[in-house]
């Protein structure tokens, strides 16, 4: 197929404006701190780009156009307003996309903006969504989106640039009448071309008045090396110096609070994708009548991208998926801290025990949702599930210490009712919540990225290994302890998005600022 030539790129073009920077909520329940700074900035840029198609890779003329600030402070965080991302495909491309009986299509557009400052750099998903346009029956096509984008903050003095990368393009075909066609949603995977001027370059912010100084991680000084990032998008590698060197606790970071330290390390490295969060809660025990306070514990997430999975049949809306990772973290290990519980075992003998729950596997932590493009009304369902098996570590009887020995546990991991049995085998814990968002309003709910409620039901399984010098404790606990129907209510704080300072959710040494109570 003949190629075609992308129009001559234009450089961006930067113009001076009184435009205020508002605060506004991204569909992934992120808000967005509002922009102090007096002035503004425009930016329209125009980009080559090269998409693979069906038929081969071809030239396309992508434009991006936001509201930047004309300048920043240090710790304050900002958004891009005015949105747009512009693609322009020729005639041969559009070729490639039509389906019998198409007569519409919409678009939905997942820009990948590279964030530096200094020697810092990460990375933010720019996300649009369009209404459906006439798909010509020959000639170019030009499909523009618009959407609100993650905040960005910069750590120290010195330029915030914005540079555009690779930008997916997902494509719905519909009929005249509205219905959808063909046997799925094409999609778009193109990349910026060898000649994008400045690499892509979209706009420079300047941060603060002072000259930067190199490296170090954050500080209460403010002469750290800035740490700009979304608090989503694609994880990457480590991220080297940025992350808090976390050998003593800085001020500012969990000394003097009643929460153990939470935080990544040289040794546990960040990305632009991390989270951290306190999790706490309790742990009804059926057999003994009573609950187990859940520690205070440090979970760690590394925070998936939210994606459109399909659109509603009359494109009114969307459906969406996130799938994150995470690990607790405890002095090392993937473990709450030790925690006690008092009960009276068989109804009336005093009994104290100090336990562990260890992650074997896996944490995964699964969003579905759906959101409306009008009002932007948007509701989610989450699933958290982990492997978790209890160790008891030491155990009092009406006063009288027992030794339970170093391998006392439960013989699998605690078992919760799968929803899904054949997607997510073998033993685990299942804990669920939800959400409801209607802007401008705040969400309702549970949320990744703001925390709330998880609950769940746990059956506690027979204990091993329990005992030493020939005393065997396994049956006094599993008829103690063992057995279904735990309700288990987990309440998560708060994350901090450790590459995007925010004084609002975390410390200056990057821990997270708020601490949850557990609920009943």
């Amino acid at each position: 197929m003949r190629g075609h030539r992308a129009a001559a790129p234009r450089p961006p073009r930067v113009r001076a404006g009184r435009a205020a920077i508002g605060a506004f909520a991204v569909l992934a329940a992120t808000i967005p701190a509002a922009a102090s700074a007096a002035g503004s900035q425009e930016v329209d840029s125009e980009l080559p780009y090269v998409c693979a198609l069906p038929s081969g890779r071809q030239p396309v003329t992508v434009r991006v156009s936001a509201v930047f600030p004309d300048r920043a402070e240090p710790g304050e965080a900002f958004s891009p307003t005015g949105v747009t991302t512009t693609v322009e495909l020729p005639a041969e491309a559009v070729a490639d996309l039509t389906a019998p009986e198409a007569a519409t299509v919409r678009a939905a557009t997942r820009l990948t903006v590279g964030v530096t400052q200094n020697e810092a750099a990460a990375e933010a998903i720019w996300r649009g969504t369009a209404e459906p346009v006439p798909l010509p029956g020959s000639g170019p096509l030009t499909l523009t989106t618009t959407g609100d984008v993650p905040s960005v903050t910069g750590r120290g003095d010195g330029d915030l640039t914005f540079s555009a990368g690779n930008l997916a393009v997902d494509l719905a075909l519909g009929t005249a009448d509205g219905t959808a066609t063909g046997p799925g949603t094409p999609a778009l995977d193109c990349s910026p071309a060898g000649d994008a001027p400045e690499d892509g370059l979209l706009v420079s912010v300047p941060v603060g008045t002072d000259t930067p100084e190199p490296g170090g991680s954050p500080s209460a000084s403010g002469s750290s090396p800035a740490t700009p990032g979304p608090p989503s998008g694609t994880p990457e590698d480590g991220q080297g110096n940025r992350a808090p060197k976390g050998a003593q606790d800085p001020p500012g970071g969990t000394a003097g609070r009643d929460a153990p330290p939470c935080r990544y390390d040289d040794g546990n490295p960040s990305t632009s994708a991390s989270l951290n969060a306190y999790i706490t809660g309790y742990s009804n025990v059926r057999k003994l009548r009573g609950a187990s306070l859940i520690p205070l514990s440090c979970l760690l997430v590394e925070q998936g991208p939210l994606d459109i999975v399909d659109f509603f049949p009359d494109f009114t809306g969307a459906y969406l998926k996130q799938h994150s990772e995470g690990r607790l973290h405890h002095q090392g290990r993937e473990r709450t801290p030790p925690f006690q519980a008092d009960f009276l075992t068989f109804g009336f003998v005093p009994t104290r025990a100090t336990m562990v729950l260890e992650q074997t596997g896996p944490l995964t932590l699964d969003v579905a949702g759906e959101t409306v493009f009008e009002t932007g009304y948007t509701t989610f369902e989450s699933h958290a599930r982990v492997p978790l098996v209890l160790r008891v570590t030491a155990l009092e009887v009406n006063g009288t210490p027992l030794d339970v020995g170093p391998r006392c546990r439960t013989e699998r991991p605690l078992r919760s009712p799968e929803p899904e049995p054949s997607k997510y085998p073998g033993d685990h814990v299942v804990l669920s919540g939800s959400s409801t968002h209607h802007p401008p309003g705040m969400p309702v709910g549970y949320l990744l990225s703001s925390g709330g409620p998880l609950t769940g039901e746990v059956t506690v399984p027979a204990f091993t290994g329990c005992g030493t010098g020939g005393e065997n404790l396994d049956r006094l606990l599993t008829a103690s302890v063992s057995g279904p129907g735990n309700y288990i209510k987990q309440i998560q704080g708060q994350t901090c998005a450790v590459q995007v300072f925010n004084a609002d959710e975390c410390t200056e040494d990057l821990q997270p600022l708020k601490i949850p109570v557990p609920e009943r």
